[in-house]
């Protein structure tokens, strides 16, 4: 990423630097190696990182797998990101290893080296770093994460295929019905011109939509083209995101299979972190950031009744965060004294509900999308061919 800073090196004078580095702490370390005084300092962004937020490109899953394969192998931690970093052929996750292997080398610990670049290691897993270091097992923590990511992973795939089919036909229904209308109708239109008013209304008024189409042809494609490139803008947008978020919670049938996808993100996470040793009171703060606002809130009611003594099943289940289900599991978990490994078992639940749930809608979502289509194309082509019906019933 490329930083803008203004700096100075003597009272009278500002200059503006441009810097490569992975962030703006790394942007002001290069700043102050060549003496400068960083007064701002501010991300450039390309047109294209305007138009698509860049995301962390750091590939932290197969980060984690080639640490704990290296690991495994008989070398230190320090050694295994070392290798990774000599390896990487990336320059700006390169970089960030580098500094990790730095931070190690100092004495500091992997987890004070982690937080170092929030945008790349999320608190979760800084978290179950931290937890692993007081155990001396950090392999576990390595694993227990590497499986904990790749069950969310399989859960968003399976929602993500579900929707590229349908997509693919909203697709090319809505290119077919642009070519008829805008090549096939006003063809049509103009053996229909003697005609005049004996023509069907509703094939009047599809003539004319097709003659304007065609007289206007290039400001037509301008208009879809913008409109395009506004649905995209607006679908990277993490206000435009919430918003459509909000209002499919508001649809019964959709909210409460959001409401099941969220808790079972909830559950599956911290039973990672409680398996992992941290403390139900801070893993129950980290986990209430994958929550909806609506369901925070039932969080921080639930957390509010542990801290008073009452039971977790007690807890959860007053503030809406169970199903009967996952509630009797939960009563099971807190018997046996398993309540980490119990979480992780009602999210495989919640998880396998949801494929159930994602493949009954697709297998009836998508007949009644190709009946859509079938149908708004299917009047198009007996609109035009109508006055010819009606003109050959005349001649009989």
């Amino acid at each position: 990423m490329k930083f803008e800073i203004k700096a100075v090196r003597t009272p009278d004078s500002v200059v503006a630097l441009t810097f490569d580095a992975v962030d703006e702490r790394d942007a002001k370390a290069q700043a102050g190696a060549q003496g400068y005084s960083v007064l701002t300092v501010k991300q450039k962004q390309s047109l294209r990182e305007w138009a698509l937020p860049r995301r962390s490109q750091f590939p932290l899953m197969l980060f984690s797998q080639e640490l704990l394969s290296l690991m495994n192998a008989g070398l230190t931690v320090v050694d295994g990101i070392e290798t990774l970093a000599e390896k990487e052929s990336r320059p700006d996750s390169g970089e960030i290893l580098k500094q990790i292997v730095a931070h190690l080398y100092e004495g500091r610990s992997l987890s004070y080296a982690l937080q170092s670049f929030p945008a790349v290691f999320p608190p979760l897993y800084i978290s179950t770093v931290r937890a692993s270091e007081k155990t001396g097992d950090l392999g576990e923590a390595l694993s227990r994460y590497i499986a904990y990511q790749s069950q969310v992973d399989v859960v968003r795939k399976k929602v993500v295929s579900a929707s590229i089919y349908p997509l693919l036909l909203m697709g090319a229904g809505g290119l077919v019905t642009i070519f008829l209308m805008a090549y096939v109708v006003p063809r049509f239109s103009r053996l229909y011109e003697d005609m005049g008013s004996n023509l069907p209304m509703l094939s009047r008024l599809l003539l004319q939509w097709g003659k304007l189409l065609q007289s206007n042809g290039p400001l037509v494609l301008v208009a879809l083209l913008l409109i395009a490139a506004g649905t995209v803008y607006l679908g990277t947008r993490p206000a435009t995101r919430r918003w459509v978020m909000q209002r499919l919670w508001q649809i019964p049938a959709a909210g409460e299979r959001m409401r099941v996808y969220q808790l079972a993100r909830f559950y599956r996470t911290l039973g990672m972190l409680l398996r992992g040793g941290t403390p139900l009171g801070p893993a129950l703060k980290m986990v209430s950031e994958l929550l909806q606002p609506e369901l925070r809130q039932h969080l921080q009611g639930a957390a509010k009744k542990i801290t008073e003594g009452r039971s977790i099943s007690y807890a959860m289940e007053m503030h809406g965060l169970t199903t009967p289900v996952s509630l009797r599991m939960l009563q099971v978990g807190e018997r046996t004294g398993e309540m980490g490994e119990m979480m992780e078992r009602i999210a495989a639940f919640y998880d396998e509900e949801m494929a159930r749930w994602v493949e009954w809608f697709t297998r009836l979502f998508e007949p009644l999308l190709m009946a859509l289509i079938g149908l708004v194309i299917g009047a198009i082509v007996v609109l035009m061919y109508l006055p010819i019906f009606e003109l050959a019933g005349s001649l009989q």
